[in-house]
């Protein structure tokens, strides 16, 4: 089974680092999933939820908040300004994402980034709802 090298980390932690078969995570381009064997890519991330899956077939999922993902050679690398495990997301922390972004999206006059925080709004409004909280 092929796998690639993944690790998922922000300023102050190291959330995840090692070898998975795919990434799934949401990129300023749409939802990707990164297999062994991607071309070389280099994105922005939307806040939500990336999902790996290890090599035993177990899914990990995290919150982050944007940030960026590279993939170069069987290395996923993706970069985020603030990750938390999803088990330990609370509805108060979604809600902080909720109101930074809405603050955010209001305060640019740029249509294109007014959609993409749109987008990402409506993403966490649809995650929370998920989760029940």
């Amino acid at each position: 089974m092929e796998t690639l090298f993944a690790e998922l980390v922000s300023p102050g932690r190291l959330v995840f680092a090692g070898e998975v078969r795919s990434v799934v995570l949401h990129g300023i381009e749409g939802d990707m999933t990164i297999l062994p064997g991607h071309a070389p890519l280099l994105t922005m991330l939307h806040p939500g939820v990336v999902f790996a899956t290890d090599i035993a077939g177990t899914g990990r999922r995290a919150f982050v908040s944007g940030g960026f993902a590279e993939m170069a050679g069987d290395r996923l690398t993706i970069l985020a300004e603030r990750v938390l495990p999803v088990e330990e997301l609370t509805r108060d922390q979604l809600e902080e994402e909720i109101l930074h972004l809405q603050t955010q999206r209001d305060g640019t006059m740029d249509d294109a980034a007014r959609a993409r925080f749109d987008v990402s709004i409506g993403r966490l409004v649809e995650y929370k709802a998920s989760l029940g909280l």
